[in-house]
């Protein structure tokens, strides 16, 4: 277990109900080997909804599927980049993003997966994009560091909301009997 994954469960104790992902199945329909401290920490957590605000990505997941919005977001962002710029850090041959959370506002964050990078997830980097604009923040760490950086408010973002973290931390779990 990584010490950010340590971290985060001190931080939010995890649920007792855990989910089982088909990881071969989501990572062959994206290209790429996901990280394994968000396997794990998915793994953990399963579906739900951190801080009244942000939701984890996973696979099979009705609302919030990895795969599918990866799809979805590829889809808008080919159509959007025609009009307005695109990301710096994508204009690099090859680099593309594959979101990893969405916030209840619209914000979505993904990783920066570059070229030849897509086996070696523990390089990848956090792009995040505002919901209703062409505004970009790249955090120079993994997701899961960036998370648990952003709880201790250690690191912030302009785009997302003022009010993250919540001072008392919040979880909530989006399990089916």
């Amino acid at each position: 277990m990584s010490v950010h994954l340590a971290r985060l469960k001190e931080l939010i104790p995890p649920p007792s109900k855990r989910k089982q992902f088909d990881w071969a199945t989501a990572e062959k329909k994206l290209g790429v080997t996901l990280p394994s401290d968000y396997k794990q920490t998915v793994e953990i957590y399963s579906g739900g909804q951190f801080e009244d605000y942000l939701y984890l990505l996973e696979p099979d997941n009705e609302y919030y599927d990895l795969v599918e919005l990866h799809e979805e977001r590829v889809e808008a962002y080919e159509s959007l980049w025609e009009w307005e710029r695109k990301p710096v850090e994508l204009e690099e041959l090859g680099s593309r993003i594959i979101p990893w959370a969405t916030t209840d506002s619209g914000e979505y964050l993904f990783w920066l997966v570059r070229s030849g990078w897509e086996h070696d997830s523990d390089r990848w980097t956090v792009l995040i994009n505002e919901a209703r604009g062409d505004r970009w923040e790249h955090f120079h760490m993994g997701s899961l560091a960036f998370f648990v950086q952003a709880l201790e408010r250690k690191v912030s973002s302009d785009i997302l909301w003022s009010r993250f973290p919540l001072r008392n931390h919040t979880f909530q779990q989006f399990i089916h009997p």
